[in-house]
This record gives structure tokens, C-alpha cells and sequence, in this order.
């Protein structure tokens, strides 16, 4: 336990437990991806789950901070475990270069205990959400563009999920520019709301969305509720 000396006093040994024991699922390794899975990881979370289809592009390395230049074409799944798995030689770490409309990642969701959001597209985000509804997983999803960001955690039967506030939203075609260090605050703030998940300490973002405004440094909130005819979470 000496390498958690310093959350001990935070988390007590019960917490830290709870975190070792624990499988978190990453699906995506991307910007927000890298951020959340490299702090889990450090905080001890005992297995990671990390699922990636891209490869390594170079326009990823002013944000995707998991990744060097020498790694461009290889699968983002793959180092990311290799580099995971040298920041903490504690945890597991399983890599899996698939899409979320596998058949296979139905059942990689199964397994999780929460799952974080590091996708950058709408479509995949709500495949996310409805596994994530309907096997009863804790959902941390996070977005960035330009200089904002938002993040809100969906807590299957307690609150609304990602359709209810959204709904079939529609892709944007351009390609998405983001400031290099807004996917590491929000993907921090995501591994925050995993950790206080997973050990009952506080209170998730699941009834309201919080705006991050990095051009302007203000944080704002925007209370949500559960959409009673929702077709992912009514039922």
C-alpha cells in the first residue's frame, strides 16, 4: 500500500480496495481516453479494459498524450496497454482492437464496473449508453471541441441517460478542432467520477451537465432529468 500513501487518508484502505478489486472499461483511447486511463491506472484501479479500433495518427500526438511519435500506425489499443501497463505494473490491462458495434464488445461490457466515455463521435456514444443501460453500468461520458467541454455520468435506473438529453443527435462532418490540454481536464474529471464511483465517496455529475468554457476558465452547471418516454432508459 506505500505506493497510495497519499489518497490513503482520502479513500481509507476500504476505498482502496474497492478499487483494486474493481474493472473499469476505457472505449476509446483518444485524447480523453489517454487522460482518464493514465490517472485510473495510477490511482490503482486492479484492471483496465481498453478499446480502441483506430491507429495512431500524427495529428493525435498534440493531444493523445499515451502515444509517441514512433508509435504512428500502430493499433491505440495496443500501446496504450504497453504504456499503462508501465506507469502502474500492479493492474491488468486488456487491450481490444474492435469497434463498439462488434458483436464481442457486448460482452467486454459485461464485464466492466463502470465505463468511460473517450469516443468522439454521437453514433458510438449512444451504442455506449444503451449497453450501458441495459447491463445496469455506470457511464462517464465526456466531450470536447474548440475550448469547451462538457461531462455528465449516467447511472442506470437512478437518472437520465444520454438519449434522454440528446437523442439521436446528428454527426457534424468538419473535423473536429480542440485546444491540446481540454481532453486532460475533462478526461481527469472523468477518472474522478470513476474513483468516487466505485468507492461511494461524494456525488457524480448524474442529474446535471457540467460546461467547461476553457477559453473563458468558467465552469457551468445545467440541471438534467430522466425523459419519462425515453426509448433507451423508460423501461
Amino acid at each position: 500500500m506505500e505506493r497510495y500513501t497519499r489518497q490513503l487518508k482520502i479513500l481509507s484502505d476500504e476505498g482502496q480496495r474497492k478499487l483494486k478489486n474493481s474493472t473499469v472499461l476505457i472505449v476509446g483511447v483518444g485524447g480523453l481516453g489517454s487522460a482518464s486511463s493514465v490517472y485510473l491506472a495510477y490511482s490503482g484501479i486492479g484492471k483496465l479494459l481498453v478499446v480502441d479500433k483506430d491507429k495512431i495518427e500524427k495529428s493525435n500526438l498534440n493531444r493523445q498524450i499515451l502515444y509517441k511519435e514512433e508509435d504512428v500506425g500502430k493499433y491505440k489499443a495496443i500501446i496504450a496497454a504497453e504504456r499503462l501497463r508501465e506507469i502502474n505494473k500492479e493492474i491488468h490491462v486488456e487491450p481490444f482492437v474492435i469497434d463498439v458495434n462488434d458483436e464481442n464488445f457486448e460482452e467486454i461490457i459485461k464485464r466492466a464496473d463502470v465505463v468511460v466515455d473517450g469516443l468522439d463521435n454521437w453514433k458510438a456514444r449512444l451504442r455506449v449508453n444503451k449497453l450501458a443501460v441495459r447491463y445496469l453500468k455506470p457511464f462517464v461520458h465526456a466531450a470536447v471541441e474548440e475550448w469547451y467541454g462538457q461531462l455528465f455520468t449516467v447511472i442506470p435506473k437512478k437518472g437520465p441517460c444520454l438519449n434522454c438529453i440528446f437523442g439521436e443527435t446528428e454527426e457534424t462532418k468538419k473535423e473536429i478542432q480542440v485546444v491540446p490540454p481540454l481532453p486532460g481536464i475533462l478526461g481527469t474529471m472523468q477518472a474522478i467520477e470513476v474513483i468516487k464511483i466505485i468507492t461511494g465517496i461524494g456525488k457524480v455529475a448524474s442529474d446535471r451537465i457540467i460546461y467547461i468554457d476553457s477559453k473563458n476558465l468558467s465552469i457551468h452547471e445545467i440541471q438534467v432529468t430522466k425523459d419519462p418516454n425515453c426509448k433507451i432508459c423508460s423501461h
